[in-house]
């Protein structure tokens, strides 16, 4: 066995360890290229190669040996909440890949049984028995509410952290079928979006996916609203991507869901975006056209009863769109309104136009930089567009956006809430605990300071 590792240390005791069982020669290398330049000269029945490597990392080494028609089995070691290396590693001819463990020994043990298992297949293709095992082993090592599902729609997993999420254990739907994984999250059968990879995007919002969005590699990234076992609504962010075998055939499918109800609220799948969002690139601005001739007054007049149209239009009618175009008949009229640049944006949100929206509000704050209105609403924004493309650049923006507001404003409950919203979405746990509780301690003492709302003053 060939086992390559940039960690000397783990190379020197697993050696150790194999040399006093017996059972297996293992030589090391402690880089991609030192290992590719004993292959040359030197086969083996198994290779080990740890996945985060300098240079070369596990899975271009993998993609070196498959294109130079190497088939020797490939064990990939990777760790706890890498599932995604793990499935990059099953789609580009890996045989295994193994969870690094605190215990060399315990580690050694798995090793000789997974290259034994290996040997015996004489791969000449994996199986898909051995694979749908890797599938498994993928979403029960994954830190995030996670299921699979074979090609033939029945649970193969269903992870400790979906148990949690959705109060069903893994012992009453491993094997299940017919849609019954649906029914946690939605109360009824009905088709997820991970039966839903290889329908167009059209399909998948008349089924009530909003914010959808396709990444490379096949998968498909989506919101909706479901219902819990107590009948209540929650808004589940999910993201789902086939896997295939060594031939190419998608042998299964996963899915990672998400409750995203503090971050998007209860969202109107109705009045949802059909259009995919969009990360922010360069500036648009409505024309400004100052009409000729009459007073200033009147003029301003004008584009304030504008402004005062949209607001009727997207807080009582929800009629988002058309609000958009009110605003943009104030803001022809006059350019620096910052309230309609403000509620612009979140018209925009609404729509699922992040990129506008986001321009909207960047534009209401350069106006006027202290509005904890607009910093708030700025905040909220960025914090979606981190949530739905699971990118912390935007969160990070998000939580300095909110202290500005915390600033100004330091008893105000919203802002504290969100603040630990986004640190939970980046996994900070110790410190997302710490704004909520903040916050609950604000509503407790009933010392909330709202913000003023400047739509408010015409409804």
């Amino acid at each position: 066995m060939l086992l390559v590792d940039d960690e000397s240390s783990l190379l020197e005791i697993i050696k150790i360890v194999s040399e006093q069982s017996s059972e297996m020669t293992v030589q090391t290398a402690q880089s991609a290229q030192e290992a590719l330049t004993i292959l040359q000269g030197k086969t083996f029945d198994a290779i080990i190669v740890d996945y985060h490597m300098p240079d070369i990392n596990g899975i271009e080494f993998l993609k070196i040996l498959r294109s130079k028609g190497n088939a020797t089995p490939v064990i990939i070691f990777t760790a706890v909440g890498h599932e995604q290396a793990a499935i990059d590693a099953l789609n580009n001819g890996a045989n295994f890949f193994l969870k690094k463990g605190e215990s060399p020994r315990m580690q050694y043990r798995e090793l000789v049984a997974i290259v034994k298992q290996s040997v015996e297949q004489n791969y000449i293709g994996r199986s898909l028995g051995t694979t749908q095992r890797i599938v498994s082993d993928i979403i029960n090592f994954s830190s995030d509410p996670s299921f699979a599902i074979d090609r033939e729609g029945k649970v193969m997993a269903w992870n400790d952290s979906m148990e949690h999420l959705t109060g069903v254990p893994a012992s009453m739907m491993i094997g299940k079928g017919d849609l019954a994984y649906a029914e946690p999250f939605f109360g009824v059968r009905k088709k997820m979006l991970v039966d839903l990879l290889f329908e167009p995007d059209d399909e998948i919002k008349r089924l009530e996916y909003m914010l959808v969005s396709r990444v490379p590699k096949g998968m498909v990234i989506a919101v909706t609203r479901g219902q819990k076992k107590d009948g209540s609504g929650w808004t589940i962010w999910a993201k789902a991507k086939p896997i295939y075998d060594g031939r190419g055939e998608c042998i299964a499918a996963i899915s990672m869901v998400r409750d995203v109800t503090a971050t998007f609220g209860d969202v109107t799948i109705q009045a949802a975006p059909v259009d995919k969002p969009v990360l922010p690139q360069g500036d648009q601005t409505p024309a400004v056209l100052i009409p000729a001739g009459g007073s200033l007054k009147k003029t301003l007049g004008r584009a304030l009863t504008h402004y005062k149209d949209g607001v009727g239009l997207y807080v009582r009618e929800r009629k988002f769109t058309a609000a958009i175009a009110a605003f943009d008949q104030a803001l022809a009229i006059d350019e620096k309104l910052p309230f309609a640049w403000n509620d612009r944006g979140i018209c925009y949100r609404e729509t699922g136009d992040y990129t506008s929206a986001l321009k909207s509000h960047l534009r209401a704050v350069e106006l006027v930089p202290d509005n904890p209105e607009f910093l708030f609403d700025l905040a909220e924004t960025l914090e979606l567009i981190g949530v739905l493309n699971m990118d912390n650049k935007y969160l990070d923006s998000a939580i300095q956006t909110l202290r500005m507001v915390v600033n100004i404003l330091p008893n105000n409950m919203e802002a504290w809430n969100h603040l630990g919203i986004c640190y939970k979405e980046m996994g900070k746990a110790e410190e997302a605990k710490f704004y909520s509780e903040r916050a609950m301690e604000i509503k407790h003492a009933m010392k909330d300071t709202p913000i003023l709302r400047r739509r408010d003053e015409y409804l």
